[in-house]
């Protein structure tokens, strides 16, 4: 009897400590406060899950580049996309682009935030999006055979996104009045 209470016991003692690593791995994720005409976000980026695309876009907020950058592409029901333009809709200049991460296992799922690419699965530089609505066609392996990486999600300031989603876009999906990111950081 005391031998099956002691394996039960280091059962349970595996399982608190498994739970407590992967919320010590949700707490520790990095974080980042971005500040936009609109209202703030905080996004929660894993890099456990897309180092590549996670780096990428810390190294962005590091370097000060989305101050100033719009969200440039507005589709209610779909994304709200940014990090390329400044406000006279000047593309910025970017580092080379990144390696595809799409198969990842996270999903383009409501308020996730993905790398934005072209054609190209493998053009990701500086440009994101979050997803307005659940957007699976764009998961691995999604129309192409790769897909658009997921490598964070909005954690606070879901609101803002709901009424980003809504402004006036003219044809080209453009906001109408500009929706600037005034600035991004990272935050412990």
């Amino acid at each position: 009897m005391r031998i099956v209470s002691s394996l039960y016991l280091k059962l349970f003692i595996s399982s608190v400590l498994a739970l407590a690593s992967i919320l010590s791995l949700a707490q520790n994720a990095p974080k980042v406060e971005m500040k936009t005409s609109m209202g703030e976000i905080v996004i929660e980026v894993y890099p456990d899950k897309a180092p590549l695309s996670a780096d990428n876009f810390l190294k962005y907020v590091k370097d000060g580049f989305y101050n100033g950058t719009i969200f440039h592409r507005i589709i209610n029901g779909f994304m709200v996309q940014g990090g390329g333009y400044d406000k006279s809709m000047k593309e910025k200049t970017t580092r080379a682009p990144i390696q595809n991460e799409a198969k990842n296992g996270l999903k383009n799922q409501t308020y996730t935030i993905a790398m934005a690419r072209t054609g190209d699965p493998h053009s990701a530089s500086a440009q994101f999006f979050i997803n307005v609505n659940n957007n699976s066609f764009l998961d691995y392996p999604g129309q192409d055979g790769w897909g658009y990486a997921v490598f964070g999600k909005v954690i606070k300031g879901t609101e803002v996104i709901e009424k980003m989603k809504g402004v006036e876009t003219n044809r080209r999906d453009q906001p109408v009045s500009a929706v600037v990111i005034e600035s991004a950081r990272i935050i412990e």
